[in-house]
């Protein structure tokens, strides 16, 4: 399914949504529970039931145009990001004449960003006001939907409710001066993160599946800028799984439904690797759109450094 979380003009909650090619089916009422979004499918098993036992023909439906999209999770119960694609990682470190450090081919690794400051598609990004050096980050994530630890990687697939794509927005100057201190990145990241448009469950995307490596699919990735494609590549290429990446973050640790596990970038999915680190980079008024295979398109606008926060 391609599920969606939006707003119709007049409710005071948002909706939860099936999309069927240019439309939304809207699934509140099935739900007997007009606050109900996403979020309630993941983390209740009986709503989820009802969702995929009933006929969704009879849905009343509506055009995708009409109505206004919200990120599927506006506040995810945790929010895990990690550095699994190896180009972008080889690049980043090339940019710096460095090698990369042999441990990175021994564990995946991640950071915590923010889950109070999630962005909704098409929302309007401020600029950070202690930065000069705004980027996208062309990522893909997935949403954890039971609770777990000490996951096998191999039985990983279990646990993932569906997949979203994820901007990991990073103030590159300010992630540059903290990690100079050997901890981070930090500031250079939590001030936004969009997620969106839709969540889609694993069964939609099953025939790109890349056997015997969990949450690895052959599936394109693109990113552009004011119409211009500036990055380029595929969810193939991850270095760890999925599947890795939750055995990871479940170590030692009990993962909760809600839950999101961002991969990092996908190679050239930013302008630090695509310029250098030299820029030049966002600037107000600039459209960024991420673009996954079968996961829809993610867009935002660049606002200026007095643009008040409104995360989703």
């Amino acid at each position: 399914m391609k599920l969606v979380n939006f707003w119709l003009e007049g409710n005071l909650y948002p909706n939860v949504g099936l999309v069927i090619e240019n439309n939304i089916r809207d699934l509140s009422p099935v739900l007997e529970n007009h606050t109900a979004c996403i979020e309630n499918l993941v983390v209740n098993d009986e709503f989820w039931d009802m969702v995929r036992v009933f006929d969704h023909s009879q849905a009343v439906s509506y055009p995708i145009h009409s109505v206004k999209i919200r990120a599927p999770f506006d506040f995810p119960h945790s929010l895990r990001d990690f550095y699994a694609f190896e180009q972008h990682v080889a690049t980043a470190y090339a940019n710096r004449n460095q090698e990369v450090p042999q441990e990175w081919y021994e564990i995946p690794v991640f950071y915590f960003s923010n889950p109070w400051s999630v962005y909704d598609p098409e929302a309007t990004i401020p600029h950070p006001k202690s930065s000069n050096a705004l980027d996208y980050e062309l990522e893909v994530a997935c949403v954890i939907s039971k609770d777990g630890r000490d996951i096998p990687a191999d039985q990983a697939g279990e646990y993932i409710f569906g997949y979203m794509i994820m901007n990991d927005w990073s103030a590159r100057d300010v992630q540059r001066q903290e990690m100079r201190v050997g901890l981070g990145p930090a500031k250079g990241k939590d001030f936004a993160t969009s997620l969106g448009p839709y969540l889609v469950t694993p069964d939609e995307l099953a025939d790109c599946a890349i056997p015997g490596r969990v949450g690895v699919y052959d599936l394109e990735m693109v990113a552009r800028v004011n119409g211009v494609e500036r990055s380029h590549g595929n969810w193939k290429d991850l270095h760890y799984s999925f599947g890795e990446m939750i055995a990871r973050a479940s170590q030692d640790c009990t993962l909760y439904p809600g839950d999101v596990i961002g991969s990092g970038t996908v190679g050239t999915g930013c302008l630090l690797e695509l310029t250098k680190g030299q820029g030049p980079w966002l600037q107000p008024g600039d459209i960024v759109e991420l673009e996954i295979e079968r996961l829809g398109v993610l867009r935002n606008i660049i606002g200026t450094k007095n643009t008040p926060p409104q995360p989703g």
